[in-house]
């Protein structure tokens, strides 16, 4: 497989922290570009008042700075990976795939929540939509185990679920 555009979508998360760093760890491996992306819905809004709900107009204008500042600070843990930012709006999953084909991305690298059960049912999967639905391949970074997650009970979990760094051969 030969790498030479890597997208990295973030939502700022846990998830989307650990997945940076296999993105930047297989980046830095391939000589690939590394876009950041992150997808923001900057539409109007509204928020609870005492007369029910009031219009903010410089509220989307404030995330939009906001998130950009944010996804101006992300940075591959990996040194001397080549990288570049993309600040997209609008529905997710439509975004990232739309990005990934228009950039002729050949990996996806995004971070999972690992919800399950009605959360996932209420909230949906942007990675999950991501796999089904790109071109490419994509490789899911599951949210990192805290540490209050004993694996004392199950010591082979303690193995399994590793999620350190990835060399070039594991993806052949």
């Amino acid at each position: 497989m030969n790498i030479k555009k890597i997208l990295f979508p973030t939502d700022f998360s846990d998830s989307s922290e650990a997945a940076l760093d296999y993105a930047s760890t297989l980046a830095a491996e391939s000589g690939a570009m590394l876009t950041i992306a992150h997808v923001a819905n900057d539409t109007s809004a509204y928020i609870a008042g005492y007369g029910g709900f009031g219009y903010v107009p410089d509220l989307p204008n404030h995330v939009a700075r906001e998130n950009r500042r944010r996804l101006n600070q992300v940075e591959p843990p990996s040194p001397n990976v080549r990288h570049e930012y993309r600040y997209l709006t609008g529905i997710a999953e439509d975004e990232i795939l739309s990005l990934a084909e228009r950039e002729g991305v050949d990996l996806i690298v995004i971070g999972s929540h690992g919800r399950t059960g009605i959360s996932r049912l209420l909230l949906g999967s942007v990675a999950e939509a991501v796999v089904r639905r790109a071109k490419c391949p994509v490789l899911t970074v599951k949210q990192p185990r805290s540490a209050s997650q004993d694996t004392s009970a199950h010591p082979e979990r303690a193995v399994a679920e590793d999620s350190g760094p990835i060399s070039k051969h594991s993806l052949h």
